[in-house]
């Protein structure tokens, strides 16, 4: 898609959990990158650009809702649409 005129704009925090408030659906219909430090990341849950941070899902650990354990990786982050 080039025309990014019809993009939604990024917001400054954003979560792929629909449960919560920082949840924007029309920002998921489109495809989106995230780098943290200028690193590529696939696997994150939820970001926040002002605050420097992204959220990513423990691999092995589980809360007591049996939802995995999120884990907190700071630094420069960027997102875009692809």
């Amino acid at each position: 898609m080039s025309d990014t005129k019809s993009l939604p704009e990024l917001p400054d925090r954003l979560s792929r959990n629909p449960n919560s408030p920082h949840h924007v659906a029309d920002v998921f219909a489109h495809d989106i990158g995230i780098k943290l430090n200028g690193k590529e990341r696939t696997n994150v849950e939820e970001y926040c650009i002002s605050e420097g941070w992204i959220k990513i899902a423990s691999p092995k650990a589980l809360d007591r809702r049996g939802q995995p354990l999120m884990m907190t990786m700071k630094g420069k982050v960027e997102a875009y649409y692809n």
